[in-house]
C-alpha cells in the first residue's frame, strides 16, 4: 500500500472559495475514479502563536490510499486543472510510519489532539542518508523530550518514478507550485495550541545541531523551502469514498 500525502496552501485566501468549488465539483470525482482504496482530507486549523514562522501551509491536507504504484500517469491528463493558485507539497510514503516514536499503545480518550504535520527536505550537499540518520538517531529522540509531546511518528519518503517526478506538477497544477523532493514527513501531537508552544516555544528540549544546518535554531531548516507544516485535527473533515455530494457528480 502506498499513501500519497498532499498538502495545500492558499497564497490569496480570497481565492477560498473559488477552490472549494473545483475540489467538490471536479477534482474530487475525478480523483475518485483511480479507485483509491482510501481517500480522505483534513481542512487546516489556526496555527497557534508562533507557528506561521515554521512554513504554515493553510488550507488542505488529503490522503490518498492506493493498492500500489502501477497506476495509469496518462489518465491523469483528463483531470480539470485548477483554477485558482495553490502552493502544495506531494510525497508517496508507506501506508504505515516508517518510525514510530511516542505513544504507540496511547489512547484516543486520554486527551484531546491536535496534530502538527511536518515536511523535511534536507539541503542540497548532504546525502539523504547521512540527514536521515541524524533525524533517526540523534534530533528524534531530542524531539521526545518535549513537554507536550503526546505522539511522534515519522514516515521516509518513497523516491518517485522519475516521469512522475517531472510531469505531475506540470498537468496536475499547471498554475500552481507544485514540489515533491522532500525526504520527510512527520507528526507530532499535542493536547492543544498551548501544548505546542510549550513544547515547541517556551520549554523546548536542547537540541543538537547538524553540521549542515541552513539556520541556527530549530528545526535547523529553512522554512518553508526546507520545513513546511501545517496542523489539523483528529477527525478528517471529509472521506471522500462516501462523502462526495451527488450533485458534483
Amino acid at each position: 500500500m502506498i499513501k500519497t500525502i498532499i498538502i495545500h496552501h492558499l497564497p490569496d485566501t480570497n481565492d477560498l472559495p473559488a477552490a472549494e468549488r473545483w475540489f467538490y465539483r471536479y477534482h474530487i470525482p475525478e480523483v475518485l475514479r483511480h479507485l483509491p482504496v482510501s481517500y480522505i482530507s483534513f481542512r487546516a486549523v489556526p496555527p497557534p502563536p508562533g507557528a506561521e514562522a515554521f512554513g504554515y501551509y493553510n488550507y488542505k491536507v488529503h490522503e490518498n490510499v492506493s493498492a500500489g504504484e502501477g497506476e495509469n500517469l496518462l489518465g491523469l491528463l483528463t483531470m480539470t486543472k485548477e483554477v485558482v493558485p495553490l502552493k502544495v507539497i506531494m510525497v508517496n510514503v508507506p501506508a504505515a510510519p516508517t518510525e514510530d516514536f511516542v505513544g504507540k499503545s496511547a489512547s484516543f480518550e486520554d486527551r484531546t489532539i491536535l496534530r502538527w504535520l511536518t515536511a523535511v527536505r534536507y539541503p542540497s550537499g548532504i546525502s539523504v542518508e547521512e540527514a536521515d540518520d541524524w533525524y533517526v538517531n540523534v534530533h528524534a529522540r531530542e524531539v521526545m523530550r518535549q513537554p507536550g509531546l503526546t505522539r511522534f511518528f515519522s514516515y521516509k519518503v518513497i523516491k518517485p518514478p522519475e516521469v512522475l517526478s517531472k510531469e505531475m506538477p506540470a498537468f496536475l497544477h499547471p498554475r500552481s507550485v507544485t514540489s515533491s523532493g522532500w525526504h520527510r514527513i512527520s507528526e507530532l501531537w499535542y493536547e492543544n495550541g498551548n501544548g505546542w508552544v510549550d513544547s515547541v516555544l517556551t520549554n523546548p528540549p536542547a537540541y543538537t545541531k547538524p553540521p549542515w544546518a541552513t539556520i541556527d535554531r530549530y528545526p535547523f531548516l529553512q522554512p518553508e523551502s526546507e520545513f513546511a507544516s501545517t496542523f489539523i485535527l483528529e477527525r478528517p473533515s471529509d472521506d471522500w469514498l462516501r462523502d462526495v455530494p451527488r450533485f458534483y457528480l
